[in-house]
């Protein structure tokens, strides 16, 4: 798929991607060497674009599983129609009234009713949830399991043993191996700690905030209408609040949001009015915002 390092910075770029050469090398060696990537960060770094982008730049299908707190195996693997077996069960009763009409006795009855599960218990009422698909999928794609961390440890030894030997096993259907192998991507915003298991099985990154040249390249890449001046404006004062003591620092994300507000206001340079009225674009929670409003004469000093 990729033919270097640099291949997958270039392509990556061409999809409006910033991958610098450490996080290009991890792709780079997770597509050859058939790993899951876990990577770790803050939230709004970049994280599920990047397996967005590989979906992208690979032309591969991306199949996403969202954790939250109570993912069980069933949500994340398949489910039985249950309404769709009993209304087959309903629209069928006469059928089944004469496929029992000489059983000698109730537990003959069901022996014989039992010898018909295949009919009920087949792919026609199974419904495949993300990691099942991912493993049915007739051609190679991207599975994204987005912030593992929110997943209980519980879930998280079930998906090791699902990224292990990429096959499921479905009781009444038997073993289901993967087609294709998935490129994997696992996303943690650092909520809890993640077993050793999960990092010992994948190949590990961890995206911070960039630093300002690379934020700048990111906001011109993204934002192209934007002028320099005001982009290095943007990006100088965002590094400002994020060394601030908030309770959440504004992501890349925030940034991004923040350029192209102020550039549909159509502003030349970043004044404390102009600042004010837009930072809820860049700031989320009230005492965040009050504290960069006390401070804006040091976000806007040069």
């Amino acid at each position: 798929m990729f033919e270097s390092v640099e291949d997958v910075q270039q392509r990556f770029r061409g999809a409006k991607y910033i991958a610098n050469r450490r996080i290009s090398t991890v792709v780079f060696l997770a597509e050859r060497m058939g790993r899951p990537v876990l990577i770790e960060g803050p939230a709004g770094v970049g994280k599920t674009e990047l397996a967005k982008t590989l979906s992208d730049v690979s032309e591969r299908p991306l199949i996403r599983l969202q954790c939250y707190e109570g993912l069980d195996e069933g949500k994340a693997l398949y489910e039985w129609k249950y309404a769709k077996q009993l209304l087959y069960t309903q629209l069928l009763r006469e059928r089944i009234g004469e496929l029992i009409a000489d059983a000698p006795s109730l537990p003959d009855a069901v022996v014989k009713i039992a010898g018909q599960d295949d009919a009920f218990f087949s792919f026609r009422f199974l419904s495949p949830r993300p990691l099942l698909n991912a493993i049915l999928a007739e051609r190679p794609v991207v599975l994204l399991v987005d912030e593992i961390d929110k997943a209980e440890p519980e879930f998280e030894a079930f998906l090791l043993e699902v990224l292990s030997d990429f096959q499921v096993s479905v009781p009444e259907l038997g073993t289901i191996r993967a087609k294709h192998i998935p490129l994997v991507v696992l996303t943690s915003n650092n909520a809890r700690e993640l077993s050793d298991g999960l990092k010992r099985r994948c190949l590990h990154l961890f995206i911070d905030f960039p630093a300002p040249a690379e934020e700048l390249e990111i906001i011109r890449l993204k934002v192209p209408e934007i002028s320099e001046q005001l982009a290095g404006a943007v990006v100088a004062a965002v590094q400002k609040i994020r060394a601030m003591d908030l309770r959440k620092p504004p992501s890349v994300s925030e940034s991004l949001d923040w350029a192209r507000s102020l550039v549909i206001l159509n502003a030349q340079r970043l004044d404390p009015e102009m600042v004010e009225s837009t930072l809820t674009m860049l700031v989320k929670y009230e005492k965040d915002l009050e504290r960069v409003r006390g401070a804006l004469d040091k976000v806007l000093a040069p």
